[in-house]
């Protein structure tokens, strides 16, 4: 067997490929959006799609896998909030063909606008869990959830964190199984519920988590390394390297199968220590576990609730050790580097005239989002992709036309496709006067340049239908829809001034390419 140096993303594809998934689909999202990347580019057998969003992604996985062919949704941590409405009810259709969805938590929100620990779905959707700790893990514990899917007839998650996404290792390559599309068999009962079908499947599931259980136990996915017997830590994903290089010499129970947890392993690994600590990034999920079965436990009383961990937080925090890093004397007289939009970005020159015309603004997620920084300091509401529209109604409802003549919302291309849609015919259908600025780029700028339905190609690099921004505005009702090159301050300003004076829904698509994009 051959081996390669990989990303945990790539890894990912490749366990994806080597499994014989047949069909992939997601949104591009930081960390996950180098998985569907790299199976477009490098594993042509996969059919991979970037969707709309993430609830419709994994809305096509699970077609695929009803249809018999094993399917694969890949997001990043809010993401699968977005997703989270289909997420429960194929829990409960179970599948035909293996369904695996891959879900990229960010702690330290190194690029999102939460550090949510999505371990919670895995226990709120009764759905099995895995959680690798290297790249190596991520391209076998990928290829094992296809198994664990049609083995229980269960979606399985696959969570990985920013680390295990962006971290290099050594990773083994197989070949690819040879894995037929199954027959799509027409049964409602497992594929459509109703109440009545739905009652019997939660009982089903219920009764299954036993038999998952024990398996999780057995499987090899949990182990317990013995070392002193003095102190035991129970730790999964990356915080099990950290462990493993600060305490070489204590006991280790190394969570891969994050739920349902292994009970019996923990009362063996309980058992055989005399002190119990777990380390984990985020929520105490393993810990407070632990707990609830009747142990002492050490946790987050010594290890941080928040942020990443490193190995230096991680020693400090179990052996006392306070780490001093060699710090160059000049580095204190270094100047901050904040993110900021580049030289030339054309969403740089709306934002310039929003901050002349003094203007309310409600974000949205995007590069855009930098707006909010000097020197334009424009931005002053952000929630979630499609949040700046339904919130600009909002302000609009709770002080009239007046808040609207002085305030617009701004999005961009693919986030309007994303989310923007629905609360624009929001926007409309409830008499809102307000104005949107759709900043449209040409692309998806802030995850790597990723195609949309608004660029005419797909994730394939085929061309396709490009989606008309301005004739979907019309569509849903705004009479008022004006394009124009926002290099063109002069204009921009005159038009903008014209549709926030206005006492009805417009949109002004501001239609420039991203400056680095080709």
């Amino acid at each position: 067997m051959t081996s390669k140096v990989m990303l945990g993303n790539e890894a990912i594809a490749r366990g994806a490929w080597e499994a014989g998934c047949h069909v992939a689909a997601g949104y591009p999202g930081t960390p996950s959006t180098e998985i569907l990347e790299t199976i477009a580019a490098d594993y042509r057998d996969i059919k991979a799609q970037w969707s709309p969003n993430e609830k419709v992604a994994l809305e096509v996985a699970a077609g695929a896998s009803i249809a018999g062919a094993r399917s694969l949704s890949t997001m990043k941590h809010v993401g699968l909030n977005v997703a989270a409405d289909p997420l429960f009810t194929f829990s409960y259709t179970g599948v035909n063909g293996g369904f695996v969805i891959i879900n990229a938590d960010d702690p330290g929100a190194w690029s999102s606008q939460n550090e949510q620990d999505n371990r919670h779905y895995a226990r709120a959707a009764k759905l099995p869990m895995l959680e690798p700790s290297s790249p190596a893990e991520a391209r076998e514990f990928t290829k094992k959830a296809f198994e664990i899917s049609e083995k229980f007839d269960r979606t399985v998650i696959v969570r990985i964190t920013t680390r295990i996404a962006h971290s290099q290792g050594i990773v083994e390559l197989g070949d690819r199984e040879n894995v037929p599309v199954k027959d799509f068999v027409r049964d409602p009962k497992k594929y459509v519920m109703i109440p009545a079908h739905a009652r019997p499947k939660h009982k089903k599931i219920e009764e299954q988590q036993a038999e998952i259980m024990d398996y999780s136990c057995t499987s090899g996915l949990n182990r317990i390394e013995w070392g002193g017997k003095k102190r035991g830590i129970i730790t999964n994903g990356i915080a099990y390297q950290y462990v493993k290089e600060v305490c070489p010499d204590d006991s280790v129970l190394k969570i891969g199968m994050v739920w349902p947890l292994p009970e019996k392993l923990i009362n063996e690994f309980a058992a055989g220590v005399e002190e119990l600590y777990v380390v984990e990034e985020l929520d105490p999920f393993i810990e407070d576990y632990v707990k609830a079965m009747g142990y002492e436990v050490k946790g987050k009383d010594i290890i941080p609730l928040c942020g990443e961990l490193t190995p230096e937080i991680v020693d400090e925090a179990l052996n006392g050790n306070k780490t001093v890093k060699a710090v160059p004397e000049y580095a204190g007289d270094l100047p901050g580097r904040p993110p900021g939009l580049c030289k030339g970005c054309p969403h740089a020159f709306v934002f310039d005239v929003i901050k002349k015309l003094d203007l309310n603004v409600n974000g949205d997620i995007g590069c855009y989002t930098l707006g909010v920084l000097p020197p334009y300091s424009a931005m002053h509401t952000q929630g979630c992709m499609g949040a700046s529209i339904g919130m600009h109604l909002g302000m609009e409802k709770a002080h009239g036309p007046e808040m609207a003549a002085k305030s617009v919302a701004v999005i961009g291309d693919s986030t309007f496709i994303h989310s923007g849609i629905t609360p624009l015919i929001d926007l409309v259908y409830n008499k809102g006067t307000g104005t949107v600025i759709i900043m449209d780029n040409r692309t998806t700028a802030m995850t790597g340049h990723q195609e949309n339905p608004a660029t005419g190609k797909t994730l394939m690099g085929e061309e396709t239908f490009e989606l008309d921004l301005e004739a979907i505005c019309k569509a849903v009702g705004v009479k008022r829809v004006r394009v124009i090159d926002p290099k063109d301050k002069d204009e921009l300003e005159k038009v903008l001034s014209e549709e926030i004076s206005t006492r009805e829904p417009s949109v002004i698509i501001t239609k420039r390419k991203c400056i680095l994009k080709r």
